[in-house]
């Protein structure tokens, strides 16, 4: 049975920007190559970190929300350790109102954008 899961990585902030659209393109091709469904993505840029991470005090956090079976994670979270450009992640098993609360998260995003367009 496929599950939904978040995924949030931090890759270190002195990569270029075709750099970090690589590292996101490498774990996006890892789930989609396992059968996992990717439903939504969010770049948040780069970030100041609540603690310094390897001396380095900023970094570029990405989010990635998919379908999968569980043992995906296990391989994903490995390749994130192999990585060096990755200084952090979390993934997480999201329930039923974790799911929920993103879709309206999202539909909520995407109705304040076209009110900007608009405008």
């Amino acid at each position: 049975m496929l599950s939904h899961y978040e995924t949030v990585f931090i890759t270190t902030p002195v990569l270029s920007e075709s750099q970090m659209k690589e590292a996101v393109e490498k774990f996006k091709a890892i789930l989609s190559d396992n059968g996992a469904e990717i439903v939504h993505e969010e770049n948040w840029g780069l970030r100041k970190l609540a603690y310094p991470i390897q001396k380095k005090s900023t970094g570029f956090y990405y989010l990635i929300e998919f379908k999968s079976e569980g043992s995906l994670i296990e391989k994903l979270e490995t390749e994130y350790r192999r990585d060096e450009r990755i200084i952090r992640f979390q993934t997480i098993k999201m329930d039923k109102y974790g799911v929920e609360y993103a879709e309206k998260k999202r539909s909520k995003k995407s109705v304040e954008t076209e009110k900007v367009k608009e405008d």
